[in-house]
C-alpha cells in the first residue's frame, strides 16, 4: 500500500532533479545571508510551514538544513487536516510514501504500536491526501535519508491528547524526531498579519501557552500548543529560525499568509 502524493507538481516539483535544485537554491540563499543559528541543544522537534515551496519552502528549509547531522531512525510528522473534519487523529498505515525521488518508507510497525497505545489514533485512509504533512516528506527524504516516516493528520482533538503522544515519543523513543506542521495567520493585510504572527513567534520562542492565547492564529495551532506543553514538561529550549509572509514573494500586502520555522531540543 502506497500513500499517493496529492500535491506534487503544485506545492512542490514533481521531478526529483528540480526538487533537489530547489533545495540547493534555498541553501545558496542561506549561505549568502547573515543567518547564524546558535543551536546548543540536540534537536527533538521542529515547527515548519506547509504552503507551496515558492512561498514557504525557504522557511521550512532553514529548519531542515540544521538536521543534516541528526541521526534519526524515524520522523513523526503531525499536521492539521484541511479537507476533512473528523474526531481525533489518523495515523498512516500505508507501507510507503510516494515521492518524486523514489518512495519513502513508512515505519508501519511503529505506527501500529502508537495506534495500540492511543485510542484517539485511527486509520482513516481518505484523510491522507493532506498537504500539511505531505510537503514535509521531500525534506525528510533529502536531509534524513536513513530515516523512516510516520504521518499523523489530526482534526477535532485537544492539545492535551496530542501532547500525551508527543511526551510518550520523547520519553521512549530517543531516535525519533518530531515535525509539527503549521502556517500562521491567513489573509490579513501585512500589518495585521505581522501583529498576530509576532505573538506566535514570542510564544514559541518562550514556550509560553499564555502568550500564545493572546491572539495568535494558525491552522496547526493544536499541534503547536501541544509541542509547547510537552517542551515545558521536558524542560526543552526553543529557537525561532525564520519568519516571513507570502508578501515576500507576491508583493501583495493586502492579503497575506504567515510562515515560520523553529527548532526545539
Amino acid at each position: 500500500m502506497i500513500r499517493q502524493t496529492a500535491v506534487a507538481g503544485t506545492f512542490y516539483p514533481n521531478n526529483c532533479e528540480e526538487l533537489h535544485q530547489q533545495f540547493q537554491h534555498f541553501n545558496d540563499i542561506l549561505e549568502n545571508s547573515n543567518f547564524n543559528a546558535t543551536i546548543n541543544f540536540t534537536p527533538k522537534a521542529i515547527i515548519v510551514p506547509h504552503a507551496g515551496y515558492v512561498y514557504s519552502g525557504f522557511t521550512a528549509n532553514v529548519a531542515y538544513s540544521l538536521l543534516k547531522n541528526v541521526q534519526a531512525k524515524r520522523v513523526v510528522v503531525i499536521g492539521p487536516s484541511h479537507k476533512f473534519s473528523f474526531k481525533g487523529a489518523s495515523i498512516s498505515l500505508f507501507d510507503e510514501f510516494q515521492s518524486p525521488c523514489g518512495n519513502l518508507k513508512i515505519d508501519k510497525a511503529f505506527a501500529n504500536h502508537l495506534q495500540n497505545e492511543f485510542d484517539f489514533l485511527t486509520f482513516n485512509e481518505q484523510v491522507h491526501c493532506e498537504h500539511s504533512t505531505e510537503t514535509q516528506m521531500p525534506f525528510i527524504q533529502y536531509y534524513l535519508p536513513n530515516s523512516e516516516a510516520v504521518e499523523i493528520v489530526y482534526s477535532d482533538i485537544s492539545k492535551d491528547k496530542i501532547s500525551e503522544l508527543l511526551s510518550y515519543i520523547l520519553k521512549n523513543c530517543e531516535d525519533t524526531l518530531l515535525v509539527i506542521s503549521t502556517d500562521l495567520s491567513h489573509f490579513y493585510d501585512l500589518q495585521k498579519a505581522n501583529l498576530l504572527d509576532n505573538i506566535a513567534l514570542e510564544a514559541i520562542k518562550n514556550l509560553s501557552l499564555e502568550t500564545w492565547d493572546k491572539g495568535t492564529e494558525a491552522c496547526g495551532r493544536t499541534g503547536v500548543k501541544a509541542i509547547i506543553k510537552t517542551a515545558n514538561e521536558f524542560s526543552l529550549k526553543s529557537e525561532v529560525l525564520d519568519y516571513r509572509t507570502s508578501y515576500d514573494v507576491s508583493n501583495d500586502d493586502s492579503s497575506v499568509v504567515g510562515y515560520m520555522s523553529a527548532i526545539i531540543g
